[in-house]
């Protein structure tokens, strides 16, 4: 989590004026209470009215809050509506972000923007395609490109046909349909590009370190995606 949205979340915990020790939020934000320490003497150094110490706890008064968020009517229109796509496309922990992301903007938003959230329209429906294991394996991919962690897995083809394949994970592409896994592929010693939903058994193996030739940079510039 980055410091400003570990900041964040601290207020967030902090409001209501009730008190919170530094072992609680530490917990919560699964970070040492050194670093809870250090955030909450940043937050007050930045004017924040906290009250509290080391070993006892924190507070924030009543009345404060942080200041509105103000978007146009088309960026309201593309967040929400990029927050119902993940709900209904992205994996099962991108969705439930997407989720607790609409609560917190609506939670700070004026009430004129608020209600213009409420009378977006736009809508993402699932289908049939939407069954399987694909929502998992699309936020294990996403981890394992962010972390450079090798990955195990079994394929299928069009035709059905099964291969082992273990590959190091560079990104994921969405379709308009499908998530595909963009991929340097171990035993083809190329990239490679495997849908989700064809992938039938998946299992993380150890790190791996990026290696020049084979980053997701020289995956754009060799065109394979073109092909």
């Amino acid at each position: 989590m980055r410091r400003a949205d570990r900041l964040f979340q601290i207020l967030q915990y902090l409001r209501g004026g009730r008190l919170t020790t530094a072992a609680q939020l530490a917990e919560k934000l699964e970070v040492t209470p050194r670093t809870i320490y250090r955030d909450v003497a940043h937050l007050i150094g930045s004017g924040v009215p906290i009250e509290g110490e080391a070993g006892v706890g924190y507070l924030m008064r009543d009345g404060y809050d942080l200041p509105p968020l103000m978007f146009t009517h088309d960026e309201i229109v593309a967040l929400v509506s990029g927050a119902r796509l993940l709900q209904s496309w992205g994996g099962t922990k991108m969705a439930a972000a997407a989720q607790e992301a609409l609560i917190k903007i609506d939670a700070v938003l004026p009430e004129d923007a608020r209600r213009q959230v409420g009378q977006v329209q736009l809508h993402a429906m699932e289908t049939p395609w939407h069954q399987g294991h694909w929502r998992d394996y699309l936020d294990r991919f996403e981890t394992a490109s962010q972390d450079h962690i090798r990955l195990q897995m079994t394929y299928a083809d069009e035709a059905g046909r099964e291969t082992a394949r273990i590959v190091r994970p560079l990104g994921v592409w969405f379709w308009g349909k499908v998530w595909t896994a963009v991929c340097w592929c171990e035993l083809r010693e190329g990239f490679r590009m495997f849908r989700l939903d064809r992938i039938v058994a998946l299992a993380e193996l150890d790190p791996f370190r990026p290696v020049n030739g084979q980053s997701l940079r020289d995956f754009y510039e060799s065109g394979s995606y073109k092909s």
